[in-house]
């Protein structure tokens, strides 16, 4: 009896002994477990951390560029409001040029009413362009690039009233038909080239010494044959290419800049 009761006591140790085990070993693994968790929660934290400073900064950036779009913005829309100002400005003065050219245009058909009703002279008004169409007739005899006496009456009143004109150059051009020079005229004037520039040029001076026009705003060119307005193929064709053109075009160089186009 004695010897059953300490076998029982032995056994109850014995399984309290491995029962302890078992909980240390349950603890030191949940423990173990627990850290491995803790660690990667620990790391996934930093890598969100990581994230949202690159957000961060990204946001900041987006923040700044928007800032700096915003400004831009704001300068372009002060430029535009400067350019409407200026173009409408613009638009007044041409509106105001092209007035005043008109004025002219409407003295020139007032002064040179006879020689138009006549056919020897057509004035026309394109915007701020003014042509003064003369035909050769009413200014050189057949051949001859000096101005007649029935020339220069014309070329007064025409030059009594550009004289006054302040904002265009004022261009000579003279025009020939597609006749050759012959004869001992071509002494003096080889080609069509040199009668259209000579006659160019001697009405340019007309109007610079007797007309009163400043100097500074005249040229004088010649093209000879090469713009007709009608075929050299009649009388009448070549009577209408032959002729002196007085043009007045815008002074700027956008408006010169416009006129070669």
């Amino acid at each position: 009896m004695h010897m059953l009761k300490n076998g029982f006591v032995i056994s109850v140790v014995a399984l309290a002994f491995l029962s302890g085990c078992v909980s240390q070993s349950k603890y030191r693994a949940l423990e173990q477990s627990s850290k491995a968790e803790q660690s990667k929660l620990q790391q996934e934290i930093a890598g969100l951390r990581s994230q949202k400073e690159s957000l961060d900064k990204d946001l900041a950036a987006l923040r700044q560029e928007k800032q700096n779009a915003e400004t831009q913005i704001a300068s372009l829309n002060d430029r535009l409001d400067q350019m409407q100002k200026q173009a409408a400005e613009i638009a007044a003065q041409k509106d105001e040029e092209i007035n005043r050219l008109k004025g002219t245009y409407e003295s020139l058909v007032k002064d040179l009413k006879g020689e138009i009703e006549k056919g020897e002279i057509k004035v026309t008004q394109i915007r701020d362009r003014l042509t003064v169409n003369l035909v050769e007739k009413i200014l050189f005899d057949s051949g001859k690039a000096e101005v007649k006496a029935q020339g220069k009456e014309v070329l007064k009143k025409v030059g009594n009233i550009l004289k006054d004109v302040q904002d265009k150059d004022i261009r000579i051009e003279g025009y020939t038909d597609n006749v050759p020079i012959g004869g001992a005229l071509r002494q003096k004037f080889p080609t069509n080239w040199e009668l259209s520039t000579q006659r160019a040029t001697n009405v340019l001076r007309f109007l610079q010494d007797e007309g009163g026009v400043d100097g500074t705003r005249l040229a004088a060119v010649g093209f000879g044959e090469f713009r007709p307005i009608a075929g050299n193929d009649t009388p009448e064709g070549k009577s209408q290419n032959r002729r002196i053109e007085i043009v007045l075009v815008p002074s700027d160089i956008q408006g010169v800049l416009q006129e070669l186009k």
